[in-house]
């Protein structure tokens, strides 16, 4: 099982940015500044994706960049943002900024957002920017939750729908409700939240998807609301190539209580077993063996040792 020493940056004066892509060029990130008046600073107009390279034989591998690529540009689209650059430019910069930084490894955070040109809610005369980070980044929630399985706690902020807020599209201005839940998780001393649609139904963790996994049957958790979760859909060709069974279902959250396993898995989570929701055991109340051999799975595909899924890493050198 592939194994990362570090934990995910758990504050700002973590991250080491090293050079970033910001309008057209590499520069060091401290040099990278945006005025005060940013519209994307006062109205969450910006989208934004999540991505890792990983360290392979052949060098570091960028996991399945060309779909991180559409989405990025598809939130755009959906915001009414015409960015200033092709999906090919975009490869192109995140490429050239892990090979800036010298990275063998890394967390990918490409942006586009709108500029200071108008403070008015429309944005419609403000220019839009477009900026590439790579920093290092580890095991999302410590390898502790990973090993004995993370706690959640159902979040009491319940996730956006679809006709308030743009829910396929990763805006920044969407997140709000991310980080309130996964502060009144953190707060009550969990490790994530899990959010709930305004019916009752299981939406996703704060920024993860979620699985079950019950009688040999994989089901993936579909909500409206979801984001089309890319690790999600990886997972679940993985399970296919693997013969699994597979149900897509939707769920509420006493179903998730007894499950015979229940993981999440997003770009930063990558697959991490959850051992408890709402201090209700999941099984025996530890990470269990199918989550735990699915994130093994996982890993051995995103570092390019398994051929059959190969074509999903874009090799940086």
């Amino acid at each position: 099982m592939h194994v990362q020493s570090e934990s995910a940056p758990k504050n700002s004066s973590a991250l080491d940015a090293g050079y970033v892509w910001f309008d057209g060029k590499l520069v060091p990130h401290q040099e990278a500044t945006v005025s005060v008046l940013t519209h994307a600073l006062h109205y969450g107009t910006s989208v934004f994706e999540g991505i890792r390279a990983y360290e392979t034989d052949r060098g570091a591998a960028v996991f399945r960049l060309k779909e991180h690529t559409r989405r990025l540009l598809d939130s755009a689209k959906i915001m009414g943002m015409t960015p200033p650059v092709t999906s090919e430019q975009i490869d192109h910069a995140i490429l050239e900024t892990i090979r800036r930084n010298n990275r063998l490894s890394c967390y990918i955070r490409p942006l586009l957002w709108y500029g200071p040109e108008s403070l008015g809610v429309n944005p419609r005369d403000n220019r839009v920017f477009f900026m590439v980070a790579t920093m290092p980044w580890g095991v999302y929630l410590g390898e502790e939750a990973v090993r004995k399985g993370a706690a959640l706690m159902t979040s009491s902020w319940r996730r956006s729908p679809g006709d308030i807020m743009p829910t396929k599209s990763k805006a920044g201005g969407n997140y709000v409700n991310s980080v309130l839940a996964n502060q009144e998780a953190r707060d009550n001393g969990f490790d994530e939240a899990l959010l709930l649609d305004r019916e009752g139904y299981v939406a996703e963790g704060s920024g993860e998807n979620i699985f079950m996994y019950q009688d040999g049957v994989l089901m993936p958790i579909v909500h409206s609301v979801n984001l089309r979760g890319i690790t999600r859909d990886a997972v679940i060709q993985i399970a296919k190539s693997m013969d699994i069974p597979i149900e897509v279902t939707m769920a509420t959250r006493d179903e998730l209580y007894t499950a015979d396993e229940v993981f999440m898995v997003g770009t930063a989570a990558e697959v991490t077993p959850i051992a408890s929701i709402d201090r209700r055991p999941i099984s025996s109340g530890v990470a269990g063996p199918f989550s735990l051999k699915m994130r093994e799975i996982y890993l051995d595909v995103v570092s390019g040792r398994v051929p059959e899924f190969e074509h999903w890493l874009t090799y940086v050198h």
